[in-house]
């Protein structure tokens, strides 16, 4: 297993190809920005989810101004990500509940963060990596489905995935990882027909799974 090589590799490679839109909000936002942006991205493009969240954020930054704003704003604000009226629902949910529980801070710590509506622990896992730099993996369809390919680990959920890497990856990878492999996720080992012949890491890779490639 050449773990190091493969993250040495993708910090050189990645950044020719678009950042993810989690990795632009938390670059200079909140953790509660960085939650509000991560359940707007489920199922939603990035490009979709990062004009929703702008949009968002010029009408409200915190629990308080999201709770003063009406379902159909947001609604308005967020649209078209996927759900935009669960989501909008939730999001006023989850204010209250920040400010009933937290004193409107968003938890540092995933058992809190998993009482929240829409959060699961991939979004938690993002929250602690991006808005409180504290090691975490979250793991996605392109974080579980790339280290199998890889060979890596042998697992079929996320949550499997999370627990499998957290055995093998060394802790200091822990916070880049997500950003690397999603961007390579969604550029190079693509879920149908990767593009295999220009994958910088294929060297290194099983092909676990893969039939056709490109």
């Amino acid at each position: 297993m050449e773990i190091p090589r493969v993250i040495s590799t993708l910090k050189k490679e990645t950044p020719k190809f678009k950042e993810t839109i989690i990795t632009k909000v938390s670059r200079r936002q909140s953790p509660f920005q960085v939650l509000v942006s991560c359940i707007l991205s489920l199922r939603t493009k990035d490009q979709v989810t990062s004009k929703a969240s702008e949009r968002l954020f010029s009408l409200a930054t915190t629990p308080e101004k999201i709770l003063s704003l009406t379902e159909r704003q947001i609604q308005k604000a967020i649209y078209p990500v996927a759900f935009y009226r669960i989501k909008s629902r939730n999001l006023k949910k989850m204010s209250k509940i920040l400010l009933e529980n937290f004193n409107g801070e968003v938890p540092s710590k995933m058992e809190s963060l998993l009482e929240l509506p829409n959060v699961g622990r991939k979004t938690a896992n993002i929250v602690l990596v991006h808005g409180f730099q504290k090691h975490a993996i979250p793991v996605d369809t392109h974080v579980h489905r790339i280290p199998n390919r890889l060979g890596w680990v042998k697992t079929k959920t996320p949550e499997q995935t999370e627990f499998a890497l957290r055995k093998i990856l060394p802790k200091k990878y822990w916070q880049d990882f997500n950003d690397l492999i999603v961007t390579w996720g969604q550029n190079v080992c693509v879920p149908i027909s990767p593009w295999c012949s220009k994958c910088a890491i294929k060297k290194y890779c099983k092909r676990v799974g893969v039939g056709r490639s490109r």
